[in-house]
């Protein structure tokens, strides 16, 4: 399961359905819906809020947005209805190890958006997420 940091514009289309079920399954999970996933690393930031489930919906919301500016049609009325509006403080450091991460993907299944976007050295992230000053995070996997 990977919740990206990142801005979904620099997800290519792979990237962006497999974003949207990883997200899905996200929803169920902080919703109690299911067994599995329940102490998933990439979960964490979303349970640490007050309303995990507003955060996972706003997350999707998010998602379903590229998707529209593509010309997907993603089922948007799959995300929970509930939204947060503060942002979750995110670390810049988490960021780029994410956008790593990505660009070694975008190598293998779409070079060329990996090479559009080799020349970015600032990356956005997602709407969800504020950036703040800090490293990699202690939740992720390398």
């Amino acid at each position: 399961m990977r919740l990206w940091t990142l801005h979904p514009r620099y997800l290519d289309a792979k990237g962006l359905v497999a974003a949207w079920r990883e997200a899905l399954l996200a929803q169920k999970v902080l919703a109690g819906k299911t067994k599995g996933y329940r102490h998933h690393p990439q979960l964490a930031r979303f349970q640490a809020q007050a309303d995990p489930q507003a955060a996972i919906a706003t997350f999707l919301a998010g998602l379903a947005d590229e998707a529209r500016v593509r010309g997907y049609h993603f089922n948007a009325r799959k995300i929970s209805r509930r939204r947060q509006r503060a942002r979750i403080a995110e670390t810049y450091g988490q960021l780029l190890y994410e956008w790593e991460h990505l660009q070694a993907k975008l190598r293998v299944r779409a070079p060329e958006l990996g090479r559009q976007q080799r020349t970015l050295k600032r990356p956005q992230p997602h709407p969800l997420f504020r950036l703040v000053p800090g490293g990699v995070r202690a939740w992720e996997r390398s």
